[in-house]
């Protein structure tokens, strides 16, 4: 495990973080000898996905009411019976 100087991680920050992710943790010594281990989260899936919504609307539908909202300028609900939410 390579180790930094608080100085040289401080300077050299970016490459710090690339050898962490690369070797699995770095280690970072202060001046009074304490000592952090700087290592990755790693995700199994991105952060940034969702789940659906299950629906009994098609793509061509939901298009269509999204386009429907901008011509109203997104004021008001929208009235379609055909708009329902499976459980």
């Amino acid at each position: 495990m390579k180790v930094y100087t608080f100085s040289e991680a401080r300077q050299k920050l970016a490459s710090v973080l690339n050898q962490a992710k690369e070797e699995g943790e770095v280690r970072i010594r202060r001046k009074d000898g304490s000592s952090f281990i700087v290592k990755p989260i790693l995700y199994e899936e991105s952060p940034l996905q969702t789940d659906g919504i299950p629906s009994s609307l098609s793509a061509e539908e939901i298009v269509e009411y999204v386009r429907e909202g901008r011509e109203r300028g997104g004021k008001g609900a929208i009235q379609n019976s055909r708009f329902k939410i499976q459980d």
